[in-house]
């Protein structure tokens, strides 16, 4: 593999391009709300930016040098936030299921397990690594004490994680800063403990990242993470396999997936004594972790949750792409909105696809710890 070619921050123009899409929207309720006041000269910029690297590159073309390249998902971000906060809700994650368990339910208790498992407790400093906008931060902040600073190199995600933990009364506990996750501006051996969930698969490089977690990690430190991998059943001369692969990264702002092996290796690579890892996703629950995207209705746990559901059932995303394209058309949506959502859509087919025949999993669960004696 190639030296992965990291671009150089720039906070001053990220902010100005996080004010000219974005507005004053990051103070809106909803995200759908949200998503019709960007600009649109701006919206089409980050359209252009973001699928400049996928239009017209299909599984059986594919190349090394399109897998390993290591585009800025600040782009991504800028597309779908508000289309993840208007389908999902604000912790932009998968979790497993307990009989009828609702959906916000099930999403909290993955969040408190694996701050059960690094052994999180009151006062501790910990990062969050890519921390959305806040969903998990304001979660196992509550669960279990800590002080929470949460990493992310989007300023309309920052923007509106500082408005929900106000909101929430949690801004004693949690702050959110700007930064790319590859080149931390953290001082060494500065947090107790460190979590990711599915954030790091955002990398160009697992150990590259992984790295700069090990560097900010107090010696002794915890770090636990919820990765996205191919399963070892993945097999990249399969084109169809390939095209599973490839649906997933474009339209959730992927670089390069690689398998559980290799995520295993990375970490280690890193420095770190693996303590405890285990595919999440093999567990023999009643519910898979997929069924939401499956829009399976009678796998819903409650009432309220048959609004969420709904709105991925086929039906559902139909509706919500003509509904798109209307808006787009008579101006109060942006252009590009419905092209961002059309490729959501596909990935979470593909994410489906992957989880069913075992391929992928969103939920691999690692715990490591950076060895006491370290003095990095």
């Amino acid at each position: 593999m190639s030296p992965i070619a990291l671009e150089t921050e720039d906070h001053t123009r990220d902010a100005a391009f996080n004010t000219a899409l974005h507005g004053k929207s990051a103070s809106e309720q909803a995200g759908f709300r949200a998503m019709l006041k960007k600009d649109p000269l701006a919206q089409k910029a980050a359209v252009d930016e973001y699928f400049k690297h996928w239009d017209n590159k299909s599984a059986g073309t594919e190349t090394q040098e399109v897998r390993e390249y290591g585009f800025g998902h600040r782009f991504y971000y800028n597309l779908a936030t508000d289309l993840y906060e208007y389908g999902w809700g604000s912790s932009f994650h998968f979790c497993r299921f307990a009989y009828g368990e609702g959906f916000y339910q099930a999403m909290a208790r993955h969040e408190h397990y694996l701050a059960h498992m690094m052994g999180l407790r009151d006062g501790m400093k910990v990062l969050d690594v890519g921390c959305g906008v806040g969903g998990p931060a304001r979660e196992i902040a509550k669960f279990s004490g800590v002080n929470i600073i949460g990493l992310n190199n989007n300023d309309y995600q920052i923007e509106r994680a500082a408005k929900y933990a106000a909101k929430e009364g949690l801004s004693h506990q949690l702050s959110f800063t700007k930064g790319d996750f590859m080149q931390m501006s953290f001082p060494a051996n500065s947090f107790d403990a460190v979590y990711a969930i599915e954030a790091t698969v955002h990398a160009p490089s697992l150990e590259g990242v992984y790295s700069q977690i090990f560097r900010v990690l107090k010696p002794g430190g915890v770090f636990g993470v919820y990765e996205w991998l191919m399963t070892d059943n993945y097999d990249n001369d399969n084109p169809h396999h390939r095209e599973i692969r490839l649906e997933i990264e474009q339209g959730d702002g992927i670089s390069n997936m690689v398998k559980i092996s290799e995520g295993l290796q990375a970490i280690k690579d890193a420095g770190f004594e693996l303590e405890m890892h285990e595919n999440l996703a093999d567990r023999q629950d009643p519910k898979p972790w997929y069924y939401p995207l499956d829009g399976d209705l009678t796998m819903a746990g409650s009432l309220g949750d048959l609004v969420t559901i709904a709105r991925m059932t086929k039906l559902g995303r139909m509706i919500a792409h003509n509904l798109i394209g209307g808006l787009e058309t008579i101006g109060l949506a942006p252009k590009g909105t419905r092209k961002t959502a059309d490729s959501l859509g596909r990935a979470a087919n593909a994410l489906v696809a992957g989880g069913k025949e075992r391929l992928f999993t969103p939920m691999y669960l690692m715990v490591a710890r950076k060895p006491a004696s370290s003095t990095s």
